[in-house]
């Protein structure tokens, strides 16, 4: 399959406004322009979120939930405000099926401690795809460790797409769980996921989406998309570190145990037993990330304010300007060419190492990511131990996939 068509930059879209709202974007790297296209590993934050944390801390910073006193309630609001501004985001249909997490892989963790330490037992399945970094494959691999159950995979080809075929055949009478990324953070593969969710179902499996790379790049609806869980991470979607959230059907979370123990999950304690919070609150053992959700909050109002629809194009644009470019660059190759493409693109150079791509290109003010991407598997179904990736975020613009390519030149001219 080939590269996806290209289409004209969306006039609609203003960058330059947009790259205002960022200012480490003014900062120089190494004297020169910083180019961030590292936006897969973390995004930048707009002045918006980084007023709305400091505000916080100013303004309204105590403990949640417990106070009767003005600065409780305003951390309680800020705090609850965030989890209905997520059920919004992803098109929950309650707020109590928004548990707030430190981030995806804490989100994944919970629900395989959960829900699959519940459902899944010896001689059962999960199955995950070929596509899936680390989050989505250690939790469920320490889950069939644990329980004496096969953790099956569905195959990647060489484009780095999977086959709905490849899933419905893999579904078994033994499987417990399908678990997949909405999108590939090495290939930028944006999976079937509706169309899997429906296979799935048709069989009584529950599907959990894995949505590090979804949330940032696409509009979001669980309900559309059918899935029984949602994972995804603040700072990849221009909020602060530590937050996210997991989206669980609510008859799900009011099924599962909690996972961890100590205050706030809790109704009530004596040494003989313990009675357990309400969802979601039961899953939020000890003090949250109260400035972290208000900044996670303003993160999604600002993403709303750009227009998921209009940021999707964009990237699309930048991505599919990128491959083009790159695969006219001598000695450069594409890793994975996707029937649909996020804003991400992964490419290796003959008899370069990725990291010396990476440092090289540091020195003309572009940080790319190189490495593994914590895929180790899918990096090995394509033969290579490490990539070099670039991400697209909202802020970045073709001429900076253009300063890509000239760094590119400068590490043939150092070291082709």
């Amino acid at each position: 399959m080939g590269a996806p068509e290209l289409r004209p930059m969306p006039g609609a879209f203003d960058v330059e406004r947009i790259r205002r709202d960022f200012p480490i974007l003014a900062r120089p790297v190494h004297d020169k322009p910083l180019v961030y296209l590292d936006n897969a590993a973390t995004t930048q934050k707009p002045r918006a979120v980084l007023e709305r944390i400091a505000r916080y801390y100013e303004e309204e910073n105590a403990n949640v939930h417990r106070g009767v006193h003005l600065l409780s309630e305003r951390a309680t609001a800020a705090y609850e405000g965030a989890r209905a501004r997520v059920a919004r985001f992803l098109g929950a249909a309650d707020p109590r099926e928004i548990v707030l997490v430190r981030g995806t892989t804490e989100a994944i963790n919970l629900v395989a401690q959960t829900f699959g330490r519940a459902r899944v037992g010896a001689g059962d399945e999960v199955l995950v795809t070929g596509l899936e970094h680390h989050s989505n494959i250690v939790p469920w691999q320490m889950l069939c460790q644990e329980k004496g159950a096969t953790l099956k995979v569905v195959p990647v080809s060489d484009a780095g797409d999977i086959d709905l075929a490849d899933v419905e055949r893999l579904l078994s009478p033994r499987t417990r769980l399908l678990a997949l990324a909405h999108v590939s953070n090495a290939l930028g593969t944006v999976n079937p996921v509706r169309e899997a969710v429906a296979l799935a179902h048709a069989r009584g499996v529950p599907v959990l989406v894995d949505g590090a790379q979804g949330a940032p790049h696409l509009p979001v609806d669980v309900r559309e998309l059918g899935c029984d869980f949602y994972a995804f991470s603040g700072h990849k979607v221009y909020g602060p570190t530590g937050v996210g959230a997991l989206f669980g059907r609510l008859e799900h979370l009011e099924a599962m145990p909690p996972w961890q123990g100590g205050g706030d999950m809790i109704l009530s304690v004596s040494f003989e037993r313990t009675v357990y919070n309400r969802v979601p609150y039961k899953f939020e053992a000890g003090t949250p990330n109260m400035g972290g959700a208000a900044g996670l909050a303003a993160a999604l109002d600002w993403l709303e304010g750009v227009g998921p629809e209009a940021l999707l194009a964009h990237e699309r644009d930048l991505a599919a300007y990128a491959a083009e470019r790159l695969a006219a660059v001598p000695g450069v190759e594409l890793v994975g060419t996707p029937r649909e493409r996020a804003g991400v693109v992964s490419f290796v150079m003959d008899d370069v190492h990725p990291h010396d791509i990476g440092t090289i290109l540091d020195r003309e003010g572009v940080a790319i990511r190189t490495g593994h991407h914590c895929a180790q598997p899918l990096m090995a179904r394509f033969g290579v131990a490490a990539t070099a990736r670039a991400s697209f975020a909202a802020y970045n613009t073709r001429a900076e996939v253009d300063a890509l390519v000239r760094g590119l030149e400068q590490v043939k001219r150092m070291l082709g």
